[in-house]
């Protein structure tokens, strides 16, 4: 693999999160081997200009349900809605000007229970008239409309999930590489408590191989130390 193609994918990895252990594993290589790359990308962030200014941060409405919190943040969507259903699945979109009347959206697709990031997509740009119709399209799934959020909001849980699927086996979806700056710059870990009431709970979905994602979880949890809930 060629040194560039190499040194992007360390890129990558660290803006997910990756620790230079978690990379050489990865990639299959020592420690020793991955530290000049890690350092080199190091290097070009600190160059790189700031992300464009945020034009704008929405949660679907139920994103709360189910999960627990640590301290009082005042985000939007708090105390969670007393419902007795499942819900789980979040979607994120996050808006960056780009100049006049353009701005670029991506949005996330969220499983705050189990599997972490399923989906991203973007970046995508747009005349600033065009959000609306970008943001009813982006949720109209949910009953009720997108809630206005800060951005630590939407870094706490898609990059908090991240972390969460991956401690049972699971990698964001390879599209999230090429949203990951639109979230911008943090530090972690995340407030939010993941899985269903702090158990991880699959809820299969149309495209999900239960198979494999129900021995992943045995593998890594146990199996007696999750839920699931398939397709009837």
């Amino acid at each position: 693999m060629a040194s560039g193609e190499m040194k992007e994918r360390v890129r990558v990895l660290r803006e997910q999160g990756r620790s230079p252990k978690q990379i050489a594993r990865a990639l299959g290589m020592s420690p020793a081997a991955v530290a000049p790359l890690v350092r080199a990308v190091a290097a070009e962030a600190g160059r790189k200009p700031s992300a464009p200014a945020l034009a704008g941060c929405w949660v679907s409405s139920d994103w709360a349900i189910g999960l627990t919190l640590r301290g009082q943040p005042s985000w939007p969507g708090l105390p969670a809605p007393a419902e007795s259903g499942t819900s789980g699945m979040v979607t994120v979109a996050v808006a960056r000007e780009q100049g006049g009347s353009k701005i670029s959206a991506c949005t996330y697709l969220v499983d705050a229970y189990c599997l972490g990031v399923k989906n991203a997509t973007g970046p995508q740009a747009m005349d600033r008239r065009k959000l609306p119709e970008f943001l009813f399209q982006t949720f109209r799934a949910y009953s009720d409309s997108p809630l206005p959020a800060p951005l630590d909001l939407a870094q706490h849980l898609v990059f908090g999930a991240i972390e969460y699927a991956r401690g049972l086996g699971f990698e964001p979806h390879p599209d999230f590489a090429s949203c990951v700056g639109h979230l911008g710059d943090w530090k972690g870990p995340s407030v939010i408590g993941f899985g269903r009431d702090g158990k991880p709970l699959f809820i299969q979905g149309p495209y999900d191989d239960a198979a494999s994602i129900i021995q992943t979880l045995e593998d890594n949890v146990g199996r007696d130390e999750f839920d699931f809930i398939g397709i009837a």
